[in-house]
């Protein structure tokens, strides 16, 4: 009996999800992108559920499409159906995305990475976009993340090169928010799901809303519309409450700067 393309296994209130074809560096199949589309609307689903960390079995996060599927022709014209499932499935999570790349991240796989809200690497990880190296463009929004994370130079020096960086030189760049020791990387990602997971879902979803959606405005539209939700925000939560929460915030902040 196969293995199943994709691992899904509970700490707590965080779900972890294990592209699991290793033989193929996790190349996104038919079925391994159907999987994954699954399982991210089940998380989104269930209120016990409040974070999600995303990370690849074996030596490579994933390595993009699967292009030997393509060529063959397998699903026929499902795939870019299925693709733009998989893309509206990872946008509506609504709720934290972690990405543990523990390898090779490339193309499609670095776009898969990109789509997540926080990045930590470990040091065996590489990303590499090598779209151009294949005869093909991004279309899942790597040509556009891509410069607003590092820069457009440094952008336009991985799209048209096909070239890998480590994980130190995304770290340095700002790819990636730090990189751990590949032992360390599942703990380091569930401790941050964690402190994210302790907060109140319905502020950290619209936190995320907020901070996803004013990434594709103007400056000052994005503000007009946070002071617009905000304000829409606060006439539904009671001072009581917000008091409350921020007696364990000061406690927190002690504890944390060893005071």
């Amino acid at each position: 009996m196969s293995e199943p393309v994709l691992l899904s296994e509970a700490h707590d209130a965080t779900v972890v999800l294990t592209l699991n074809r290793g033989e193929a560096r996790n190349a996104l199949s038919l079925a391994l992108q159907g999987a994954l589309i699954d399982a991210l609307r089940d998380a989104a689903s269930q209120d016990a559920v409040r974070s999600v960390v995303l990370t690849g079995a074996g030596p490579a996060f994933c390595a993009g499409f699967d292009l030997k599927e393509i060529a063959s022709g397998v699903g026929g014209g499902d795939g870019e159906g299925r693709q733009t499932e998989l893309a509206d499935a990872v946008s509506s999570l609504g709720k934290p995305l972690i990405g543990a790349i523990n390898g090779f991240a490339i193309t499609g796989g670095f776009e898969l990475a990109l789509a997540c809200d926080v990045l930590i690497a470990s040091s065996e990880a590489r990303f590499a976009d090598t779209h151009t190296r294949v005869g093909m463009v991004p279309g899942w929004g790597l040509s556009q993340r891509l410069p607003r994370l590092i820069g457009t130079y440094r952008a336009k020096e991985l799209s048209l090169t096909g070239n890998f960086i480590d994980a130190e030189t995304a770290e340095r760049w700002g790819l990636v928010n730090r990189v751990v020791p590949p032992a360390e990387l599942l703990p380091t990602c569930l401790a941050l799901a964690a402190d994210m997971n302790s907060c109140v879902p319905e502020a950290n979803r619209e936190s995320k809303r907020l901070i996803d959606e004013g990434f594709a405005l103007p400056f000052g539209e994005a503000m007009a519309r946070e002071v617009a939700d905000a304000t829409a925000w606060a006439e539904q939560v009671s001072g009581g409450s917000v008091g409350e929460r921020r007696a364990g915030i000061l406690e927190r902040g002690r504890s944390q700067s060893g005071d």
